[in-house]
């Protein structure tokens, strides 16, 4: 699947689906704005995740009283219709894209098509390591060998200290070349290819929607699971495998 037509598919599919629940017409306000890194993740105890090196930016969007996030690094502000939010060009432009995303898994939470839309705050990033980790053994006890697609510190440093062998690509040239907890951070667009024919299993990040290099992690010959909540909506339209466990914490 290329870009074109991964962006083609989710503004069809839902448009089919805010025309299906009769929300096409309503003129309801969508608005979406940037977070500071407090609000999106809280007080944690480590300091080196991206959002708090103002590596990331998650933008929410409230609708109806659901709330929808994603990382982005094209952030912006956006109040308007939901017809307006399908009128977006989320192919060539990077800050619609992102208030498109976090505006569709607001309005998917708010029709309970999906679960997770908003980030784990405080212990939760951490804790989410935790269950992962028992996740992971449950789900696929097999797979030792496990590629971490995006830098989060408190999976790779599970990963690291958890009996599997463990890559990490990112795309961050301020990671790629560093060794983090005693594995290097390897470029994620020269050694994607690799790390398929080495990995039993392959993390992805759900951030990857807003950059478009999900398509590089779809369809593949090794199981992919892709985490966090960028691509919580986005995971039910495309019947991709996501974990998150962000609902736990709320």
């Amino acid at each position: 699947m290329t870009q074109t037509e991964l962006y083609e598919r989710l503004k069809k599919e839902f448009a089919r689906i805010v025309e299906e629940n009769g929300l096409a017409e309503e003129p309801v306000e969508v608005s979406c704005r940037a977070l500071t890194p407090e609000e999106a993740i809280g007080r944690t105890r480590r300091t080196d995740f991206p959002i708090l090196e103002g590596k990331d930016v998650m933008i929410q969007a409230e609708y109806r009283g659901g709330k929808g996030q994603a990382f982005t690094d094209a952030p912006a502000a956006f109040s308007g219709t939901l017809a307006q939010v399908l009128d977006l060009d989320i192919l060539h432009d990077a800050h619609a894209r992102g208030l498109f995303i976090a505006c569709m898994n607001a309005v998917m939470v708010h029709l309970g098509r999906c679960v997770g839309t908003v980030h784990c705050r405080t212990q939760g990033p951490e804790q989410c390591a935790v269950d992962m980790h028992a996740w992971l053994d449950r789900e696929y006890p097999d797979a030792r060998r496990v590629g971490l697609v995006g830098y989060q510190p408190a999976l790779l440093e599970m990963l690291a200290g958890s009996g599997h062998q463990v890559r990490v690509l990112d795309l961050n040239p301020e990671n790629v070349g560093a060794t983090r907890f005693g594995t290097l951070v390897e470029d994620g667009a020269r050694a994607k290819e690799d790390l398929v024919q080495w990995a039993d299993l392959i993390l992805c990040t759900g951030s990857t929607l807003c950059n478009g290099t999900i398509v590089d992690y779809m369809e593949l010959p090794v199981p992919v699971v892709f985490f966090g909540i960028t691509l919580a909506g986005s995971a039910e339209i495309l019947g991709l495998r996501r974990v998150c466990f962000a609902d736990r914490y709320e």
